[in-house]
């Protein structure tokens, strides 16, 4: 079937998400954002909104093991970096949303829908240090 009808439908459904917790919740679906507030606020907002942000959240991880359930098969991945790789990116992307306020899904998804300014530079910083990151790494390393 190729990647096609999957990557769509996986874009309609991230857009159909972030829609659904501003109309229902008033939130912006930043999901750095969502998780700090859920850790940081444990049982201490009187509000009941924390409940959509969990189920939010819920959804995110709880996605790959329903599309097993239903397709029979775990979506494939390949990782091709050495797990201390992955922890020192893992750590650069956390200083990251912090240093910028939110992270690729709260200004790439929500704040470029809402042209935001902040989150466009935001997204052009993402994409300019990503290109930049990955021609380093390739001619540095090889």
């Amino acid at each position: 079937m190729g990647t096609n009808l999957p990557s769509l439908a996986g874009g309609v459904l991230i857009g159909l998400s972030a829609v659904m917790l501003l109309l229902l919740n008033g939130r912006i679906a930043g999901i750095s954002g969502l998780v700090a507030g859920l850790v940081a606020g444990l049982g201490r907002r009187p509000d009941r909104r924390w409940l959509a942000d969990l189920a939010f959240v819920a959804g995110l991880i709880l996605g790959p093991p329903v599309f097993a359930a239903l397709s029979g098969h775990w979506p494939e991945m390949r990782i091709a970096a050495s797990m201390p790789g992955l922890a020192l990116a893992g750590l650069l992307v956390g200083f990251g949303t912090r240093l910028g306020s939110g992270c690729t899904s709260g200004h790439g998804v929500c704040g470029l829908a809402r042209l935001s300014p902040r989150s466009i530079v935001a997204v052009l910083t993402f994409l300019t240090s990503g290109v930049t990151t990955v021609f380093l790494v390739r001619v540095l390393v090889g």
